[in-house]
Formats: C-alpha cells, sequence, structure tokens
C-alpha cells in the first residue's frame, strides 16, 4: 500500500487538467480534496506567470537526432533535408579533438573533425534504420572522402548514441561492405561525443547560394543522383 504522502501526491497530480492554446489558458479542476480553491488559484498564478515557458513546446521537442559524416555539409544537409520525416539538418563538426572548432581549423585538417550533419528526424516518419539506408546510399563509402573532398575533414563517419543504434550500423554496415562493397568500406563507426554546430553561413547553404559554382557542380549531381538511386529502389520494394 502506497505511504500518506505518496498517495497525496499522486492525488495532486490528478486534479488540474491543463489545455494552452493560442496563449489562452484553461485550468479545469476536479473537486477531488477540500483545496479546490486552493490549488485553482496555485494553478491559475503559476501559468499565468509561466504558462508559455512550460508549456509552449518547442518543434524539436518531439524529434530524435541522428549525426553523420559523409563528405562536404553542404551536400549531406541538402540530402537529408529532402527526406520526407526529417525536419531539418544543421552542419557542424564532430569526431575530432579540438573544442570549438572551425571551419578553417577542420578543413585542413588540424581539428580531427569531420564535417557532420545533426539530422532532426520524426520517428514517426521515418526510422533511424531508414536514415542509415539515406546515409549509406547517398555517398562512396570506400573512399576517405567523396569526390571532390578528401582527407580528415570529409571522410565517412557514422555516430551511434545508443547500442539500438550502434546495432543497426553494425548490422547494415556488414551487409554492406561483405556483399556489395567487398571488404573495402571505410566508414568509421564512433559513438557520439559532441556536436559544434558550425559558422552561420555554412547553414542551408545550397539554399542560400543555389548559383555557387560548388553547389551547381557538386551538391546538385549528387543529390540528383541520391534521388535516382533512392527512389529507384523504393519502387523495386514495391
Amino acid at each position: 500500500m502506497a505511504s500518506p504522502s505518496k498517495k497525496r501526491r499522486y492525488e495532486f497530480l490528478k486534479i488540474p487538467y491543463i489545455a494552452v492554446q493560442h496563449n489562452l489558458i484553461y485550468v479545469i479542476m476536479y473537486k477531488q480534496t477540500g483545496f479546490f480553491q486552493f490549488y485553482s488559484c496555485f494553478f491559475l498564478v503559476f501559468f499565468v506567470l509561466f504558462g508559455n515557458q512550460v508549456c509552449a513546446q518547442s518543434p524539436k521537442d518531439s524529434l530524435k537526432v541522428a549525426y553523420f559524416a559523409s563528405g562536404c555539409f553542404w551536400c549531406v544537409e541538402t540530402i537529408f533535408e529532402s527526406v520526407d520525416g526529417v525536419e531539418e539538418a544543421v552542419s557542424g563538426y564532430s569526431g575530432g579533438q579540438e573544442e570549438n572548432p572551425s571551419y578553417e581549423s577542420t578543413s585542413s585538417g588540424v581539428s580531427g573533425h569531420a564535417e557532420t550533419v545533426a539530422v532532426y528526424y520524426n520517428p514517426s516518419k521515418i526510422s533511424y534504420q531508414n536514415l542509415l539506408k539515406v546515409y549509406f546510399g547517398s555517398q562512396n563509402p570506400t573512399t576517405y572522402g567523396q569526390f571532390p573532398d578528401f582527407g580528415s575533414a570529409y571522410r565517412s563517419v557514422v555516430f551511434h548514441q545508443n547500442k539500438q543504434e550502434k546495432k543497426a550500423i553494425d548490422s547494415l554496415h556488414s551487409i554492406l561492405n561483405r556483399k556489395i562493397y567487398g571488404g573495402r568500406m571505410q566508414t568509421e563507426i564512433l559513438p557520439f561525443e559532441k556536436f559544434y554546430k558550425a559558422e552561420e553561413e555554412h547553414q542551408d547553404f545550397e539554399k542560400n547560394n543555389p548559383n555557387n559554382p560548388y553547389i551547381q557542380k557538386v551538391s546538385i549531381p549528387r543529390l540528383e543522383r541520391f534521388k535516382k538511386l533512392f527512389f529507384k529502389t523504393a519502387d523495386e520494394e514495391h
């Protein structure tokens, strides 16, 4: 049997039903205790003062995030944002030793980081396993970088945050390495440690710079190759 204090706490949590809609606060109280008026005043004051901070949910609150590196993050960001279920992709750096790395220290190889993309996705629309298919299906994992960018900053890395992600990565990597790439895959599988967001000018780079020569000659062709492969595969599976 629950102790009196636990029982009171449970009843206290059951008392209010709170709905926030267009900054209007509704508090419906169930008259389950003799403290109805006290609780009514308490919750009304609390949510008038703090309702927006407590109840306003950021769009990212319901999303999960995965971390991938496979060449220039301008390209990778665009590829993932083209996929249904991905809400946002953020360019940054991960996998190295330098704190607060910059574009210059990463591209030169000094920081040890790889250009990495944080992918915010809705797990009710796309699974982590399918994100891995997008990841491996949009690169050449047998090279130390992606044409025309090679070196540590552009190496292929997939970061896992828990045992389930590690298991999914190992499984797909093993199949691809054995059956498709003949043991030549260079993709690194690393535990996630920290992600450093890249400078603002690198965010949504393709959207903001559609006429940039690199975007025209590298990013867009890579995206189109991915789309042809991805949708062809999807059609064949159905």
